[in-house]
């Protein structure tokens, strides 16, 4: 893990990235919050960035969107180095804040044509992206509605669309669905989830790991300002040494079907257990085929089977010791 973290910060330059940095460091007086933190999102690729209260998530967001002074590192977004070209790199950005960013006595509509003014945008060019970005969050048919009566989802999805507005080639996203009920959090993800298939990269937090769980390709977990694990759940679950756990019920004891399974190269564990067989097995959905023939083969008839895999939340608590939540 450590040896992969270290190459990563040496170089993050891997063709076809939306962004990346490197080097990432702020202090404040003797605290170092964010050090040395470095990553990279490729087109199209959704990067959930987890870590507890505290962890420097904030303060390195603030820095990567220019919003505040690193002490040291690069930041690059399409290639434009946020140093010597700040206003090309903050043109590909589309960041969208915690706190809501939105006029409550405008319509959708209105918002959006006032900060797509500010975006510089104008004339056809606005309002076919008005149009657009209504229809993307889905709020279309509420689009001549003052945002002052809208549901807090309602209001998170018009906060979405200010941020992508001007088309960026990366929409960070700060825990969008802080505070808003479920059936609107389902329909911000959605949302989200739809951003891959156009090519923008993302960059998400989140303080609900099934939404990191759902929705992220990659995942880095910081902690105490360093990144201290980065990759799809298999990784970051293969990293600490996690097994899936599959259970077969049986219309018959066990043993002798557990005493073939612990053949397989990839079955750790196998235990007959009261007309069950209870496996503990890398990728189990891969293997379950050659685990069913072997049950065939021994005579066993198969009842039922329940996979459980090991989810992230699993990982976190192993490598930081807390909840996400906590």
């Amino acid at each position: 893990m450590t040896a992969h973290l270290e190459a990563l910060n040496e170089d993050v330059s891997a063709t076809g990235d939306v962004f990346r940095c490197r080097g990432l460091t702020k202090s404040f007086g003797d605290h170092t919050v964010v050090d040395n933190l470095g990553f990279a999102i490729a087109h199209g690729e959704t990067y959930g960035l987890l870590g507890p209260n505290g962890a420097g998530k904030t303060t390195a967001i603030s820095m990567l969107c220019g919003l505040l002074r690193r002490d040291d590192g690069t930041v690059t977004v399409m290639g434009h180095d946020l140093d010597t070209e700040p206003r090309e790199v903050q043109a590909s950005i589309g960041y969208v804040p915690q706190d809501l960013a939105i006029y409550p006595d405008l319509s959708a509509a209105e918002n959006l044509l006032f900060f797509g003014r500010l975006q510089g945008l104008r004339g056809k060019a606005l309002a076919d992206r008005t149009e657009h970005v209504l229809e993307t969050v889905g709020l279309a048919d509420r689009a001549k509605d003052r945002a002052e009566d809208f549901s807090g989802g309602m209001k998170r999805r018009l906060n979405i669309g200010i941020g992508l507005l001007h088309e960026p080639q990366l929409l960070v996203l700060d825990e969008p669905t802080v505070g808003v009920d479920p059936q609107s959090r389902d329909s911000i993800l959605a949302s989200v989830e739809q951003l891959g298939a156009t090519g923008i990269g993302v960059l998400y937090t989140t303080h609900y790991m099934e939404e990191a769980e759902r929705l992220c390709d990659r995942v880095g977990i910081i902690d105490h300002g360093k990144l201290i694990a980065e990759g799809t759940r298999r990784e970051l679950v293969d990293l600490i040494g996690e097994h899936d756990h599959l259970r077969l019920e049986l219309g018959q004891a066990g043993d002798t079907l557990a005493d073939r399974l612990r053949a397989l190269p990839e079955v750790h564990t196998a235990v007959a257990d009261s007309g069950a067989v209870d496996l503990a097995l890398d990728d189990a959905y891969s293997v379950l085929p050659r685990i069913l023939a072997e049950a065939n083969d021994a005579g066993a008839r198969v009842l039922s089977i329940e996979v459980k895999e090991p989810d992230l939340e699993e990982v976190f608590l192993q490598l930081t010791g807390r909840a996400l939540r906590n």
